[in-house]
């Protein structure tokens, strides 16, 4: 199959283009500029806020699938600049879901955990969201510009994603590995509630649901829920660092330009039953990550 993927420059879509190529597919990877490590497929740099060169690029490639992880991720940074979220998430979405459409080409948009308000989570895939900020609230109306412009879209939320390599900008996992390495202590939320994503495990079950062209809402997340402080304290007995280095810190106290929801989990029961690529638990996420951790060691 022909795959297009947004966001290729990223950790997750870095992810993405790696396994579709190592399946068979033929991909061509979208981001924004010039291409920052060597990867499969052919790269076009296209600015997905451009309607017109998004529909060129994409009837170019004339993909049967879109995968599209592309998004402002930075929470604070769309609170304080809500016009270039939406631009970032919202039109960028409909963009590319037009294109989708235009060719009946299968879109799977990655959507997030932040569209809950996390007063009632962890929460299923039926359940209403409620999104607080900014992001959260970008990120809830692309979910309804691919379900409304690319007939039977995917929309699959995903949360906290880690890994290596961290391509454009230090991942939660990468920078809590790298700072506990050097001895230094790192405040952690201890009353904020998340499914930690390793970001090979997402791209698995994204390019599954692609494959399949599996439509509608997905939790394409880790299979457990644990506070921040619960991660890190975790991360230090599998990677061997010390775990007192883990300073618990409350949510409610800091000072964050934009709302985080508290308990905003995903529960992974639909893909746990239904997609051969499983989310994985917490521990086998952290023994992926850390064999990860020694390859880049050794590098």
């Amino acid at each position: 199959m022909r795959f297009v993927v947004t966001g290729a420059n990223g950790l997750l879509g870095s992810r993405l283009c790696s396994q579709l190529a190592e399946r068979g597919h033929d991909v061509v990877a979208l981001g924004r500029g010039p291409r920052r490590a060597e990867g499969p497929g052919a790269w076009v740099s296209v600015e997905l806020t451009d309607r017109a060169a998004v529909e060129r690029a994409i009837a170019e490639a004339a993909p049967q699938v879109i995968l599209h992880p592309a998004a402002m991720t930075n929470v604070d940074g769309c609170e304080r600049d809500p016009r270039g979220a939406w631009a970032a998430n919202v039109e960028a979405t409909a963009n590319v879901a037009r294109a989708a459409g235009d060719l009946s080409a299968h879109l799977v948009a990655v959507s997030t955990d932040y569209v809950f308000d996390g007063a009632a989570g962890p929460y299923a895939e039926d359940d209403v969201p409620n999104p607080l900020g900014v992001y959260a609230r970008t990120k809830l109306a692309a979910e309804y510009a691919a379900l409304t412009l690319a007939p039977g879209a995917t929309v699959a939320r995903t949360a906290v994603v880690y890994g290596w390599p961290m391509a454009a900008n230090a991942n939660f996992g990468a920078w809590l590995a790298m700072t506990l390495s050097e001895g230094r202590e790192v405040q952690l939320f201890g009353d904020q509630w998340v499914s930690p994503s390793l970001a090979d495990n997402v791209a698995a079950m994204l390019v599954e649901l692609g494959e399949r062209r599996l439509g509608g809402v997905w939790h394409t997340a880790g299979a457990q829920v644990v506070n921040r402080v619960t991660f890190g304290r975790r991360l230090c007995e599998i990677f061997g660092f010390d775990p007192s280095l883990v300073i618990e810190s409350t949510l409610s106290a800091a000072r964050l330009a934009s709302p985080r929801p508290a308990r905003s989990g995903l529960l992974v029961e639909k893909a746990m039953a239904m997609l051969e690529a499983k989310p994985l638990s917490l521990e086998a996420q952290l023994l992926q990550f850390l064999a990860q951790w020694r390859q880049r060691q050794a590098a």
